[in-house]
């Protein structure tokens, strides 16, 4: 295959994911304000329905994995795109709470996406570092995301929240065209003679997965609720949140691109110590330009999967990738089952609180994956 075709499907997958960036922006940081606000969840509540969303995307990752490597990755991710379509139209019509979170639990599902669409990436990326090309995904798709909360926010304060949803439908039925035109790829296998062993007996590799879900579970903590934090503690309309959740989205594309030509293992460091400070601005913050600059740096959070997956990448086998990847994929999904309720708990207690406990539990975190990550992947 030549280094044209690479572009070409790599061009594809990058206009693909911008568009369905900017409508995923339109609706996502919106959910628990849409809960709570009209569907009258308490905060404990949001946070289940939050963890809920995480146990369908948990699900769906080692499957998802497992049969890209064995089928192929191009039609998992036109399944992927083309669910994400049906599920967001059905949040955008719902009147009732029930066939919300069906749709909400549908739009999960597609989280299956993130394995194969890594495999694909890493197999069609050339001479490119498997961190750079794996940045190129997050980057693109944030890049998206930070054009998304402006105008989702807006709409949904001048015509309801349900009109971001249909909004966002027509822009990725955009983006499922783009995403219908990429190439195949051919099916990664292993010497028969001389397979590589099991990936659950790759003790490197189930050590590194320790690591990473500590990590993700110390730099998600204060993110579900914080929306209902900067709208109801600290009273700012939609359409403010909505510019604070770009510059969000602006941070995961920038961050993504300036850590992507670090190495993966210091990448991955810097990417929780941004995180931290994210929860300092946030709990000690005052201001439209304080918490702009705090979701900003939160963009370390989705930086550090790319420099996580590089380095798992290089302690497996090319026929286990897309397992390996969903199995990341999977830890960090249940991360966002156990989450939210936890972190619900603690905000009913003490809004505040989460934020200085998160910032903590970071430094563990950090100290924890110096010592223990991989060098020499």
């Amino acid at each position: 295959m030549s280094e044209e075709k690479l572009n070409r499907n790599l061009l594809f997958i990058a206009i693909a994911l911008i568009l369905w960036g900017v409508g995923e922006g339109m609706f996502y940081n919106f959910v628990p304000i849409r809960l709570e606000n009209e569907f009258l969840l308490n905060k404990q509540q949001v946070g289940f329905a939050l963890g809920a969303f995480g146990f369908f995307m948990a699900i769906t990752h080692i499957p998802g994995g497992h049969l890209a490597d064995r089928f192929g990755r191009r039609p998992l991710l036109i399944t992927a795109w083309l669910l994400g379509v049906v599920s967001t139209l059905m949040m955008g019509l719902a009147k009732s709470l029930p066939l919300y979170l069906v749709g909400l639990s549908l739009y999960g599902v597609t989280a299956f996406v993130a394995s194969p669409l890594s495999s694909y990436v890493t197999a069609a990326r050339g001479k490119w570092e498997v961190g750079t090309a794996l940045s190129l995904t997050t980057a693109t798709y944030s890049l998206g995301m930070a054009l998304g909360p402006v105008s989702g926010g807006w709409i949904a304060e001048n015509y309801g929240m349900k009109s971001s949803y249909l909004v966002a439908f027509g822009i990725f039925v955009v983006s499922s065209l783009f995403i219908a035109f990429i190439k195949p790829q051919p099916l990664d296998h292993h010497d028969s003679a001389a397979p590589p062993p099991s990936l659950w007996n790759n003790l490197r590799f189930v050590s590194f997965v320790a690591v990473f879900a500590f990590a993700m579970f110390a730099t998600y903590l204060p993110q579900p609720l914080t929306p209902n934090f900067l709208k109801g503690v600290r009273q700012l309309s939609l359409t403010e949140t909505g510019w604070i959740f770009s510059a969000g989205a602006l941070g995961n594309s920038l961050i993504a691109l300036f850590l992507s030509r670090s190495k993966p293992c210091r990448g991955f460091l810097a990417a929780q110590f941004f995180v931290a400070l994210f929860a300092l601005l946030i709990w000690q913050g005052a201001g439209m330009p304080i918490f702009m600059l705090g979701y900003f740096l939160l963009g370390g959070f989705r930086a550090a999967r790319p420099m996580a997956m590089a380095q798992a990448r290089g302690l497996v086998h090319t026929s286990q990738m897309g397992l390996a990847y969903g199995t990341m994929e999977t830890v960090s999904s249940a991360i966002f089952i156990i989450a939210p309720p936890i972190a619900g708990f603690i905000f009913e207690r003490d809004p505040f609180l989460i934020y200085p406990l998160a910032a903590g539990l970071i430094g563990v975190s950090i100290l924890i994956s110096y010592i223990f990550s991989p060098r020499n992947s």
